[in-house]
């Protein structure tokens, strides 16, 4: 009998404890205090359906190719790299916190974070700039070039590294270089109009993008314009914003109009443009949107708010375009893109634009722990020991295959706020109490 009054209760635990107590699934109760800002744009702006929602298994007989990991000691750029690809990073995977510091900052944090020579740079929407030495476990410089009179705005900045010299721009029109080893501002300019953009550096220059879709290429070592470009302006505005890549000598810019450009860096001239945005009636109805677009070798990756957009780098000519998206910014692994669309990671060859696979994330998860599909919240989508990590709002981390099998599911020890990084094969972030993580 008491074999039998057991089986019962581990029949019940089963059917109900991944429910209720892992704390994986999206609570459908809650109102999420960070839900991710653009998902909600490509549901309530774009009124195109879910064009696509298929399933895919994986061919039994496809092998995918894995490269060596690959140890990161550096984040200075918030996309990583020039090109705005990820790598395949090396990863302890021990899902251990080996550090936490104390509290940075009582302001709201950017959720871009920067590390350069074992310091980890953050900042705040109080204008702060903070520069904290991992090795002396201390804030070693803080910054903060604003006014009394600005005390109250909110300042979104958008920042960069190179050599000790932090570059910033703000949604109040300022551009700025900071050096934190000597603790001194080295040159300001207000050029009125709020820029929104991420910032590229190329040689002497600096290039970023304003809220009117105009390019600056700007002097590094003193700010002032070199050449100002205008391109398309939209009236309308969102949350997407205008997006920059470098490759070699040249910057491709991805405009709020849907508008793609290529331009030498040295004669600061367009090269081409074409436009992705299929409808040119803007309004708030079909405005573009998109995450943040990479380069891959010749090819250039575009995700927009209805279509995953292969250009050729060369002549920007369309390669092909799939009706699906990514809600983040893809990765990609020996010329295989990974990205996630709406709940499906989907994996397509970019040498020839095929599907390998499609699944349902929510389904694998369900399988995985044996309990009813729910939903989860998508952080972010990265790339370690050949696996493809998963983050999610609430600070699980999904981990699968190449070939989309889940292999394991973690819970970071603490939870997470930033996006996160990987350095020195460890990764770091700030959680919910602004104080610095680091889990190996």
């Amino acid at each position: 009998m008491k074999l039998i009054y057991s089986f019962i209760i581990l029949i019940l635990f089963q059917n109900c404890s991944f429910d209720d107590k892992t704390g994986i699934w999206k609570n459908s109760n809650k109102i999420s205090k960070k839900e991710n800002n653009l998902f909600e744009e490509f549901k309530k702006i774009s009124p195109l359906k879910e064009n696509f929602n298929k399933i895919i298994p994986l061919d039994k007989n496809y092998k995918f190719l894995k490269n060596s990991s690959f140890d990161n000691k550096e984040w200075k750029d918030i996309y990583f790299s020039e090109d705005n690809n990820l790598k395949n990073f090396d990863y302890y995977d021990l899902n251990q916190l080996v550090f936490k510091s104390k509290k940075i900052t009582r302001g709201k944090i950017n959720e871009y974070i920067l590390f350069e020579k074992n310091n980890l740079i953050i900042n705040d929407n109080k204008g702060n700039i903070f520069v904290f030495s991992i090795n002396k476990n201390a804030v070693i410089a803080k910054f903060n070039f604003y006014k009394k009179r600005y005390k109250k705005i909110d300042k979104a900045l958008n920042l960069i590294i190179e050599n000790s010299i932090i570059y910033t721009s703000d949604n109040l029109g300022y551009i700025y270089a900071y050096n934190y080893k000597q603790d001194k501002l080295l040159w300001a300019k207000n050029y009125k109009i709020p820029f929104r953009s991420n910032i590229k550096i190329s040689k002497n220059k600096i290039i970023l993008s304003n809220q009117n879709n105009s390019l600056l290429f700007i002097d590094k070592y003193n700010g002032q314009i070199l050449k100002k470009i205008p391109t398309e302006e939209s009236i309308v505005k969102n949350n997407f914003k205008n997006n920059l890549v470098n490759y070699k000598n040249n910057t491709l810019f991805l405009n709020t109009y849907g508008s793609l450009y290529l331009l030498n860096n040295q004669s600061m001239t367009i090269k081409w443009f074409i436009n992705l945005n299929p409808s040119l009636d803007i309004n708030a109805s079909n405005l573009f949107n998109g995450s943040q677009f990479l380069i891959y070798k010749n090819k250039i990756i575009v995700p927009t708010n209805k279509n995953l957009y292969i250009l050729d780098l060369t002549s920007g000519s369309i390669i092909f375009k799939k009706d699906f998206t990514s809600v983040f910014k893809p990765i990609i692994l020996n010329n295989i893109l990974f990205s996630l669309h709406s709940n499906l990671l989907i994996a397509t060859d970019l040498n020839n634009g095929k599907i390998i696979y499609s699944y349902d994330i929510n389904q694998l998860i369900s399988d995985f722990l044996n309990t009813k599909k729910n939903e989860v919240e998508f952080k972010t989508l990265m790339l370690a020991n050949n696996q493809i990590f998963i983050f999610l709002e609430n600070s699980y981390v999904i981990k699968l295959n190449l070939n989309g099998t889940l292999d394991k599911i973690d819970k970071l020890p603490t939870k997470i706020n930033s996006l996160p990084i990987f350095i020195s094969k460890s990764i770091i972030f700030l959680n919910n109490k602004n104080k610095i993580s680091v889990i190996n």
